[in-house]
């Protein structure tokens, strides 16, 4: 196992943590989903040793165990903003490879500061017209429109068998079954904190549907070194988008992987990682 050290660091809207694995090698940031934190990457910063420096932020999408500050509003745009400047705060180089899998806030923050992406990795996110993105997406919106909606669908997950169900929550974006050890830990600040529900509310109402297609139109001029992996099993992701992110991008490449869904972290570790090894060794 990678060693990895825990830190954070102090921005606008509070502490972030992250792990950092150190090393000369290049820096790779990676960023995770909605309702996940930063052990969704754990198998591919093992894959991928010491050939890179992996920093893995968790950021406060409702599973961060370090709380942001009372009165935080936490936006799909503010987190784009937010990824800059925790890259800003760390004095990472314009040779820094970003890689996002489940969001697209990676499309938004490359769209408004290109010159803070140096080069990035798209890994099966949102994108165009796909927010929220398939039924897992949905289902979360719908759940924020409903009075005590969300602390329902935590409950409903906090119950191991009925994580498992076809067509629902972590159950479909995954080819096999999500760890229960991993749901336990996303989910436990949306058990306990009220704040953290509070939290993904804001976020969960705050998104717009227009935002994710002005970003991919604006990518049509991110002429710097870009990856699009996309797994073909993907039911929350249209494959197609990944083939038209890559067309889009002026250095677009795609790679789409088998025998895998959204979570391609989880999926397929080994062949993201050796994806992005050679993305960053290429350029």
């Amino acid at each position: 196992m990678t060693q990895q050290t825990e830190l954070s660091v102090d921005l606008s809207v509070g502490p972030i943590a992250y792990e950092d694995t150190g090393g000369d090698g290049t820096t790779v940031v990676l960023l995770h989903g909605l309702a996940q934190d930063g052990t969704v990457w754990r198998h591919v910063v093992d894959e991928l040793g010491t050939s890179v420096r992996c920093i893995v932020p968790t950021l406060p999408y409702g599973s961060n165990h370090v709380p942001v500050r009372p009165g935080a509003k936490i936006t799909p745009h503010s987190v784009a903003l937010l990824i800059g400047e925790f890259a800003d705060a760390l004095k990472l180089g314009d040779d820094t490879v970003f890689v996002e899998n489940d969001a697209g806030r990676l499309q938004q923050l490359a769209a408004e500061r290109p010159d803070r992406v140096g080069r990035m990795v798209i890994a099966g996110c949102e994108a165009f017209d796909n927010y929220p993105p398939g039924p897992a997406g949905k289902l979360l919106e719908v759940a924020a429109r409903v009075p005590g909606g969300i602390t329902m669908l935590v409950r409903t997950l906090s119950v191991r068998p009925l994580r498992r169900m076809p067509g629902t929550g972590y159950a479909v974006m995954s080819q096999r079954p999500v760890p229960h050890e991993l749901i336990d830990r996303w989910i436990e600040p949306l058990r306990k904190d009220p704040a953290a529900r509070k939290l993904l509310l804001h976020y969960l109402r705050s998104g717009v549907k227009t935002e994710m297609m002005e970003a991919a139109d604006a990518l049509r001029t991110y002429d710097r070194p870009a990856l699009v992996v996309w797994g073909k099993q993907d039911r929350m992701m249209p494959l197609a988008h990944g083939r038209r992110l890559a067309e889009l991008l002026p250095q677009g490449r795609l790679v789409e992987l088998d025998d895998c869904g959204t979570l391609i972290p989880l999926d397929q570790p080994r062949a993201l990682a050796a994806a992005i090894r050679e993305f960053v060794a290429a350029d």
